[in-house]
């Protein structure tokens, strides 16, 4: 299974809005989300099931690929990593699956994964980790597919 997070791209300031859920991509995380749905376009199977926070920063960096996509309660700024993998439905589903959220889950949900202790890693704004899980030889391995920032594109 391919399970590809993807953090929000740059947002306003907190002190710009009342509601966290509000906060709007900047013009910088405009350009980024645009960059990184152009790279993420070229190589994500027509398949691919698309998760989205229901905060507005997740939802427009998500339309930026053009593509339909679910919004999940579960995946807000207040979610948990293990939230986020029941609703990838980690490690069996069929598809690949890609999540838009947040820190500091994104980084718990890649450490845990990658490393098997949930630590503090941190995503960039508007990057993608792309983690494949598979099995070889009776064996489960999770594997470190892509990391890509916007800002290197």
């Amino acid at each position: 299974m391919d399970l590809i997070l993807w953090r929000h791209a740059e947002a306003f300031e907190m002190r710009d809005v009342d509601d966290d859920l509000q906060r709007a991509l900047t013009p910088k995380g405009e350009r980024q989300a645009q960059r990184m749905a152009e790279w993420l376009g070229q190589r994500l199977a027509h398949s691919t099931r698309i998760l989205v926070s229901p905060a507005l920063r997740c939802q427009q960096t998500a339309k930026a690929l053009d593509r339909k996509f679910k919004t999940l309660n579960e995946l807000a700024p207040d979610g948990n990593g293990e939230a986020l993998l029941k609703a990838a439905r980690w490690p069996d589903a069929r598809e690949p699956v890609l999540i838009v959220g947040h820190q500091p889950t994104l980084g718990l949900v890649a450490s845990y994964l990658l490393s098997e202790l949930p630590q503090p890693w941190t995503l960039k704004k508007g990057a993608v980790w792309w983690i494949r899980g598979r099995n070889r030889e009776a064996m489960a391995q999770v594997i470190l597919q892509a990391v890509q920032n916007p800002d290197c594109l």
